[in-house]
């Protein structure tokens, strides 16, 4: 699967997920672009995810219709995020086209 990591998305997180192709959106150029401009480009590229810490996103763009999925992490904590790589890894595995999931770090 081709991931790409928002801005906010801690980077050593591509070292846990070997099965699938990762680049940040810094590395495409594209950390100015806002989030409806992202899932566009990201989507029209070939991503299948997008991974994001940004909370807001489903408030603000609308999903539907997307191939692309969004996985949203409700932490930008990289020693929280660290202590839960085989969730995050279980969820990114089950992704469909076009779906959302959120997952918590309580």
């Amino acid at each position: 699967m081709k991931l790409l990591f928002d801005q906010g998305t801690p980077v050593p997180l591509r070292d846990h997920l070997p099965n699938h192709t990762v680049e940040t959106a810094y590395e495409k150029g594209w950390s100015s672009l806002k989030n409806g401009d992202l899932l566009a480009r990201a989507e029209s590229d070939g991503f299948d995810a997008l991974i994001t810490t940004d909370q807001n996103l489903p408030y603000q763009q609308n999903l539907t219709g997307r191939k692309i999925s969004v996985v949203v992490l409700l932490t930008t904590s990289w020693p929280r995020i660290k202590n839960h790589i085989a969730l995050i890894v279980q969820a990114i595995d089950a992704l469909q086209p076009g779906s959302y999931e959120e997952i918590s770090f309580l």
